[in-house]
């Protein structure tokens, strides 16, 4: 039974060369000038937890398209910036990445915070971003076709969450939003799903400051509003002290979250009693292609997460829209993306094949790690499945997959 979560160990793992990676897999390119891209994942923060390991797995990539020649005979260079989960450390890194490094593609946002406020200076410097952010508001940005959202939007996330939680009987639920350009988005998709259901409601909304050490007025209006269940929209720690308090004040309905916001550091934190129960759910990657298979090889007894399949994909649909061009300009690669990701070509899961075939003149077909890669107009991802869990005694118990 997978779950998808990040260890200690995976973290150190990833967070190895985690400022600079030139990777060459042992092949000799002459004096080939290299193509630049730029990571920007969590390194720290609220997303801390996933960026290491989104960073390993774009790293791998590199890797392995350095070992079968590169771009055209040019190698690719990984230059990574923390954004530390905050928009202003993220707008600086993409600066640096940008105006220093001189990237063609910037791969690896998280935090839909951090995406916003990165985005402008993708599309006015003609970059490719892209991000596993959910937010609506995202794609909905004037980005004349430069974002390429791999993670599924807000909308159909918050609406198959509400579903679900339809389907267990939920009919008067209160969100519990951290603030994020998140927050309001799943509030309107959350009244629209409940005010379909006969007794349905949204009988409370707060938004609150994440960075918060108390939620006790919160927890107040949550038991105030006689609610059946409480939505947890935030991360992993603002979330780990409200249920903390829901616990203490005896709140007895259903607790609901993303899977990114409890995970096993969740349970090392807190008791059994005081997670029993909680439901989480998160888009699920392809775990039966030969993608995913592949990076769970590179990843060894680290379990894959559904950021750093995403992330894989990142860096190798970048690699590939390169190659199909013949030129690793932003530009290039954005009008190429969608060739790749849907083409009528040869389908591949991984960058050594799709490279092979390209410099032998074939269009590909890439289907990734976290699995087909079908783009809308906006740039949103179109499908995808969605895993549900429960907590119990310090594990996870798989509910459904749909």
């Amino acid at each position: 039974m997978t779950r998808f979560r990040i260890t200690r160990r995976a973290a150190l793992l990833g967070a190895t060369g985690a400022v600079t990676t030139f990777a060459i897999g042992g092949r000799a390119f002459g004096q080939a000038a290299p193509v630049v891209f730029g990571a920007l994942p969590p390194l720290s923060g609220a997303g801390g937890p996933y960026g290491p390991a989104m960073l390993r797995a774009i790293q791998g990539v590199v890797e392995e398209a350095n070992a079968a020649g590169g771009i055209r005979g040019r190698p690719i260079r990984v230059v990574a910036e923390d954004d530390q989960t905050n928009p202003d450390a993220g707008v600086r890194g993409a600066r640096k990445l940008i105006d220093v490094d001189r990237v063609t593609a910037l791969m690896g946002t998280w935090a839909s915070a951090v995406t916003t406020a990165v985005a402008p200076l993708c599309w006015e410097n003609r970059i490719p971003l892209f991000t596993v952010s959910g937010a609506d508001s995202i794609t909905l940005l004037p980005h004349q076709g430069f974002i390429f959202r791999t993670q599924p939007n807000s909308r159909l996330q918050i609406a198959t969450g509400a579903d679900f939680l339809i389907r267990q009987g939920a009919r008067r639920i209160f969100h519990l939003a951290a603030q994020s350009p998140f927050a309001q988005s799943s509030q309107e998709v959350l009244t629209e799903k409940f005010r379909a259901v006969q007794g349905g409601a949204v009988a409370g909304y707060i938004v609150y400051e994440r960075d918060k050490t108390a939620f006790r007025s919160e927890v107040d209006q949550v038991l105030r509003a006689r609610v059946d269940t409480v939505f947890l929209n935030g991360y992993l720690p603002d979330v780990t002290i409200l249920l903390r308090e829901l616990f203490r004040a005896g709140f007895e309905g259903r607790r609901f979250t993303p899977a990114y916001a409890v995970n096993q550091t969740t349970f090392q934190t807190l008791p059994n009693e005081v997670t029993n129960g909680v439901m989480t759910w998160q888009p699920s990657p392809d775990v039966n292609s030969g993608a995913f298979r592949r990076l769970q090889t590179r990843f060894g007894n680290v379990e894959v997460d559904p950021y750093s399949a995403q992330t894989h994909d990142h860096a190798t649909l970048a690699i590939l829209a390169a190659a199909q061009a013949g030129d690793a300009s932003g530009v290039a690669i954005r009008d190429h993306v969608r060739r790749i990701a849907s083409g009528s070509g040869e389908v591949v899961d991984n960058v050594t094949d799709g490279l092979r075939l390209i410099n032998a003149g074939r269009a590909v077909n890439f289907d990734g790690a976290s699995g087909p890669l079908d783009f809308d107009e906006r740039g949103d991802i179109q499908g995808t499945k969605f895993r549900y869990e429960r907590a119990e005694n310090g594990r996870f118990v798989l509910m459904e997959i749909t």
